[in-house]
């Protein structure tokens, strides 16, 4: 959209921007625009394009093509500091700031007066109070910013990001780690900021948070631009269909389907793994429950109710102090990982970052990892045999990736998790544990992981699914555990697995 004499250039405007890096062309020709007063989605999948073009935009990467214009003029940061001076600020999902210093030295971090090398405590203080109270907030600022919850470090972190006189707020994916009333502040504080004239850039996997809070929307698909849209005028099914860049029906939407479909329940089995008054001092209390070959079982629970804590204790990382385990029938304690991996187990991390992937190392070598650990260090895998692994899974999986040879740290968070996946498959598990396998990946890739589930369940595998989108557990568990503070509440089958029952359940009410 071009200016016109009667109305003002956008804040915004990227036009024609091209980012190639070695062997891939990350973005082609990508306009954007961003208006002031505007919120607006920057949507796609993992490997769309979007964290190129955000680096572009903040100095992080030059463009090999187009131009980028704030306010009408012209701009070209080139670095994330030169972005701040032309007033464009980026906050991240991972806070990046200093846990050990106040919150005043942090929005003062880089930027605080001194006078013969001695800081003026009391006017950094000050400046931390107004430009918290820019955004409504009231702290202690003196207060250690790691020991505040991971919310109020996020608004630390906007409030720093405004300190400068932004015009332009850059929020990738800021509400990954918060609750629902963390996030109901956060879009408070986003709005009150529209409101002032800020253009903010509201990067986010959450298409309930997109429809929630914005205003216009940009989708992109392989590096390019799929198109601009109003919030309001695009249905979420058309949505999600112009991202995967496929038709998607409600028949056929499972990312989109708002009420699940009946499923049959399982015939009874012998248990593949069982446990019995299985507990933890401090992590959970006396559970019980089996799970069975060929069957998906969803655990369920509000933050803190044990979910993660039982993967753990499941997966010999952690040591139960009371109760027993059984697999195939025969009692197992797992001293260690290695152990319950030698008895069929595999286990998928929430943190894919600093438990999952080895950053450094090729494709290849994150996928047969797992399976060289369990061979031992005296029976190396081949190298035919690990390339034909790899091939076999970057086949099987859809995982996107110039080559197997290429750093896995490289690839998009929806590939690096399928890269885990693969890792475990490779060993031929016979249960496999997934805690948070969508977390922080876009629309298409869990649809294809919430497939590739059923499919694994089809082929035999147990598998216990942990998430905190609850209406993933709905679409993709065949049974669901529901756990409640650190004891097991309830269990739901086949049709009894419902939306309103499993939330009820979860904040203590009855399955009625």
């Amino acid at each position: 959209m071009n200016a016109t004499a009667d109305s003002p250039p956008p804040l915004l405007a990227l036009r024609g921007i091209v980012k190639k890096f070695t062997g891939v062309t990350a973005l082609t020709g990508v306009d954007f625009t961003v208006r002031a007063g505007e919120i607006h989605a920057l949507l796609g999948e993992n490997g769309a394009g979007k964290s190129t073009l955000i680096k572009v935009l903040t100095g992080v990467y030059p463009p090999d093509g187009g131009e980028m214009r704030l306010a009408g003029a012209a701009i070209r940061p080139r670095s994330p500091k030169d972005a701040e001076t032309l007033g464009i600020s980026t906050v991240y999902q991972e806070v990046n700031l200093i846990p050990t210093l106040s919150v005043a030295e942090n929005i003062g971090l880089g930027r605080q007066r001194s006078f013969l090398g001695l800081l003026n405590w009391r006017a950094l203080r000050r400046h931390a109070r107004e430009a918290l109270a820019r955004l409504d907030l009231e702290c202690d600022v003196d207060a250690e910013l790691g020991a505040l919850p991971l919310a109020w470090q996020q608004m630390v972190a906007i409030a720093r990001a405004l300190d400068l006189r932004a015009k332009l707020l850059v929020l990738d994916e800021p509400t990954a780690s918060l609750d629902e009333k963390e996030v109901a502040e956060l879009f408070r504080i986003m709005r009150r900021l529209r409101a002032e004239g800020l253009g903010i850039v509201f990067v986010t996997h959450f298409l309930d948070q997109v429809y929630a809070v914005s205003d216009r929307i940009t989708i992109l698909r392989n590096g390019e631009l799929v198109g601009e849209y109003p919030a309001a005028e695009l249905p979420r099914l058309a949505l999600v269909s112009k991202m995967l860049g496929r038709e998607v029906r409600d028949e056929e939407g499972r990312t989109t389907r708002d009420e699940p479909a009946a499923k049959a329940v399982e015939p009874s089995a012998a248990p593949l793994l069982e446990v019995r008054n299985l507990g933890r001092r401090g992590a959970l209390h006396s559970l019980n429950f089996a799970l069975r070959a060929g069957e998906v079982t969803g655990l369920a629970g509000l933050l803190g109710s044990g979910r993660t804590e039982t993967a753990r204790l499941l997966f010999g990382i952690d040591r139960a102090d009371s109760g027993d385990i059984s697999v195939r029938g025969a009692p197992v304690r797992f001293a260690s990982p290695r152990q319950a991996i030698r008895h069929g187990l595999a286990f998928c991390s929430e943190d894919r970052k600093t438990e999952g992937i080895l950053p450094n190392l090729s494709v290849r070598e994150n996928i047969i990892f797992a399976l060289q650990a369990k061979r031992g260090a005296w029976r190396i895998l081949a190298r035919a045999e690990q390339d034909r692994l790899a091939a076999h899974y970057i086949q099987a999986l859809r995982i996107k990736t110039p080559g197997p040879e290429v750093p896995v740290k490289n690839l998009s968070g929806g590939n690096q998790q399928k890269v885990l996946l693969a890792r475990w498959l490779a060993t031929q598990p016979a249960l496999i544990i997934l805690d948070e396998p969508t977390r922080g990946i876009d629309v298409g890739a869990k649809a294809e992981i919430e497939q590739l589930i059923a499919k694994l369940r089809g082929e035999g595998l147990a598998v216990l699914f942990i998430s905190s989108e609850i209406e993933e557990v709905v679409r993709t568990s065949t049974r669901v555990i529901v756990l409640r503070e650190r004891r097991w509440a309830a269990e739901l089958a086949g049709a009894e697995i419902e939306l309103p029952r499993l939330l009820r359940l979860m904040a203590g009410g009855s399955a009625a």
